[in-house]
């Protein structure tokens, strides 16, 4: 039975404010805060830099981190790279990548800015981009990639779980017309890992990025990528830590993943998401995807039954809810639920321009919905939205 009340007492500003931005960043439960705390209490070192007892405590806590965030994703440790967040970790396989000049990238419409501009950039250097459009509700046909495919395509990089609909991708038969066309595959998974359950063998893409800060439930500044070949590729960030020899012009560079993590990294942050990623392990993937899955049904369905708002998404949908009210602007709302209710929601185009655009509306208020929210709070939303057709009648 998932007792979300007995979750609740490890996020304690839940009891302060209704938290609903989720998508943007969850907290983080105070096991791993813990973690962070004592690593600067007891055995803050450098990473992999030193033979002393901190150092190599520290370098044992990491990459224990290493392997539990792996195992969690069903990926190899060797080919899992801690990065800064989901952003960085898409822009080193788009800055490290051997690109061709002709070559091609298929993309959506969907996609967090984060996984449309670094591709876009590339057109600079030669490289075809298309961008497919998604239906109404945010979804993709795997048909229109597949259409979209020449014999120059190298890489299709697609969203797991889009940050504006909260429509869930079929990325398995995205991955196998990929795999049946010789493309390699880059899955954006910022709003999936740690809310729906991700195998990373099972899925067969190439890149798989995700942070720290979001489902995983780690601290800011975490990230984590996931290379299935990553002996194709050069990191662009290169320096200490990354490189096993140098002699005169030449250097020998470490094997993955150490290469592709130049210069001294968060440690907390990863020591802290390793014990987050604990947390969720323990609690159960399976559990978490159904409760947050039911509370976005809810709060989608009684939402849409209010008639000056509406709602976007498909009606099965990962745990966001996007929804505008009529006569008012996204801001003003969130403001209003922010200084009435104490309702925490992000309002605006969400770090995706162009899908918000092609909704036809300038913004939209999202909230969305983790582990540690309940019915209660989706009744206190609906309630307070309800509330602003007062000021719009």
């Amino acid at each position: 039975m998932y007792d979300v009340y007995a979750v609740r007492e490890d996020f304690p500003v839940l009891k302060e404010v209704v938290y609903l931005d989720s998508t943007a960043t969850t907290q983080t439960p105070v096991p791993a805060v813990e973690a962070m705390v004592e690593y600067f209490y007891r055995y803050a070192g450098n990473h992999g830099r030193g033979a002393h007892r901190l150092a190599r405590e520290t370098t044992n806590r990491y990459e224990d981190a290493r392997e539990t965030v792996a195992h969690f994703l069903n990926a190899d440790p060797s080919k899992t790279v801690f990065t800064k967040n989901t952003t960085e970790g898409i822009n080193l396989i788009a800055n490290s990548y051997p690109w061709e000049a002709g070559d091609h990238i298929v993309t959506t419409m969907l996609e967090h800015h984060s996984n449309l501009l670094p591709w876009l950039r590339l057109q600079k250097k030669g490289i075809d981009v298309t961008v497919i459009k998604p239906d109404r509700e945010g979804i993709i046909d795997p048909r229109m990639i597949e259409n979209a495919l020449t014999d120059r395509t190298k890489l299709i990089a697609v969203t797991h779980i889009s940050n504006v609909f909260g429509s869930v991708q079929d990325v398995s038969k995205i991955t196998k017309l990929a795999r049946k066309n010789g493309v390699k595959i880059l899955v954006d998974g910022a709003q999936s890992a740690g809310h729906v359950p991700v195998n990373i063998k099972t899925l067969g893409c190439d890149f798989f990025a995700t942070a720290g800060h979001k489902g995983l439930l780690g601290p800011q500044g975490t990230g984590v990528l996931y290379i299935k070949d990553p002996e194709v590729m050069e990191s662009a960030s290169l320096g200490g830590g990354t490189v096993s020899d140098v002699r005169g012009h030449e250097y020998t560079l470490e094997p993955s993943p150490t290469c592709f993590e130049a210069g001294t990294p968060n440690i907390p942050g990863v020591i802290g998401l390793g014990k987050a990623v604990e947390y969720v392990k323990k609690i159960g993937i399976s559990e978490i995807e159904k409760h947050e899955a039911e509370l976005s049904r809810q709060a989608a369905k009684r939402l849409s039954e209010l008639d000056h708002v509406e709602v976007y998404g498909p009606e099965n949908r990962a745990g966001i809810v996007p929804f505008n009210v009529t006569g008012l602007h996204a801001h003003d709302v969130a403001l209003i639920l922010d200084q009435t209710r104490k309702i925490c929601v992000r309002s605006g185009h969400h770090c995706a321009i162009p899908v918000t655009r092609f909704l036809e509306v300038e913004s939209t208020v999202r909230a969305s919905f983790a582990l540690y929210n309940t019915k209660e709070e989706v009744d206190i939303l609906v309630k307070a939205v309800d509330a602003l057709k007062a000021l719009v009648s």
